[in-house]
């Protein structure tokens, strides 16, 4: 977290979305450059992009103003000749939280997938799901796309690949969420440009575990990111002064990117201090994000939110967000909130309503149905 001011996220667990700009970056927002970038005239967001490109080992790459309008656009330039659809994950955002842009704007039916191991997609789910050949009955499987991370989750290297190469043998084209690839790069040492060469576009979030203000990135083959330059115009995401963003994402790269691996591993030890108090999670802590299993963990969610409430930290539902701004206090508010919640939990009368509504996420904060 930021020295120079104690950031409003400081004891935000909602989501990493809630982080703010640092003081760094404000600073290159107010030097930034002002060239028109839907002309490609701005000296920051063409050095933005060309970093982007760099760093995943493709041709070329496209700042958007959000990961929604990434994936969108990235899944949308492999679609240009309906019937055809596209399979996911069932909880994966470019589906269940993108107001149902791939049926809007692609045209694509979604095929779903509940991952077998409950955790994350492998070769043989898609080979169960995935839709081949020509019978006129069917929308052709054209994209695959793999949320990377999935719930905080990593999806092992060789899993991607073995996906990726039976997707291309198909003529699939594959696609990735990476609002948090960023993470994802942390947690194993590996590269971007290790995961991103089993893509054929690939989506990044700036605004969330990076904490800049605003925006993502596509990156993909020259051809693609013409294409996506054109649809970004279409979808009202064509905006001038780009570099007033692109500076302060370059920022988050340089200051933010590499203490990624920090943020894991005070979410780590936020997990064995909340299985000390019987808490346990939904699925496997991997990097930022810890999904309470309130079932297992005998808590109720109504109790929990109130107690969060009165010790000053924020929450919307099961998941516990991590990020560079969390303070070692809300940390400590979090763990009594919970041990509160536990004790209260355990003494409720019989035929007790518990006061829990659905979190703004919906089906995002269940993230394990075999639970």
């Amino acid at each position: 977290m930021t020295k120079d001011k104690v950031s409003r996220a400081a004891n935000d667990f909602r989501s990493d979305t809630f982080t703010t700009p640092t003081p760094a970056m404000l600073e290159a927002m107010a030097n930034a450059t002002f060239g028109d970038d839907v002309y490609e005239e701005d000296e920051n967001t063409i050095e933005f992009q060309n970093e982007i490109a760099r760093l995943t080992g493709m041709e070329g790459a496209l700042f958007m103003l959000s990961g929604t309008m990434g994936n969108q656009i990235g899944v949308r330039v492999h679609l240009n000749r309906p019937p055809h659809s596209v399979l996911t994950d069932y909880r994966a955002h470019v589906y269940a939280e993108e107001g149902s842009g791939l049926a809007v704007l692609s045209q694509a039916m979604v095929t779903p997938l509940h991952p077998a191991n409950g955790i994350y997609l492998t070769l043989e789910d898609v080979k169960r799901w995935v839709v081949l050949g020509d019978d006129v009955h069917t929308a052709p499987t054209k994209v695959i796309s793999l949320e990377l991370t999935i719930g905080g989750v990593l999806t092992p290297m060789e899993e991607i690949k073995k996906i990726s190469e039976f997707a291309h043998a198909n003529g699939i084209k594959v696609h990735c969420d990476g609002a948090r690839l960023w993470n994802a790069s942390a947690a194993t040492g590996h590269s971007l440009a290790d995961y991103c060469q089993y893509f054929d576009s690939v989506s990044m979030c700036v605004s969330k575990g990076l904490g800049a203000p605003i925006g993502g990135v596509l990156a993909s083959t020259k051809d693609n990111i013409k294409h996506a330059r054109w649809l970004r115009k279409q979808q009202g995401g064509g905006i001038r002064q780009a570099g007033v963003l692109t500076s302060a994402a370059l920022v988050a790269l340089r200051d933010i990117w590499p203490t990624m691996k920090q943020t894991h591993e005070k979410t780590k030890k936020l997990a064995k201090d909340l299985e000390a108090l019987g808490v346990v999670p939904q699925i496997p802590v991997d990097t930022n994000f810890f999904f309470i299993d309130s079932g297992r963990s005998r808590l109720d969610m109504g109790i929990l939110l109130e107690q969060c409430q009165k010790f000053n930290v924020r929450l919307m539902d099961e998941r516990i967000a991590m990020h560079h701004q969390i303070s070692d206090e809300a940390v400590e508010n979090l763990k009594a909130a919970i041990a509160a919640a536990v004790e209260m939990t355990k003494n409720l009368p019989f035929g007790y309503v518990s006061k829990a509504k659905a979190g703004g996420y919906g089906s995002t904060s269940k993230m394990n149905e075999y639970n």
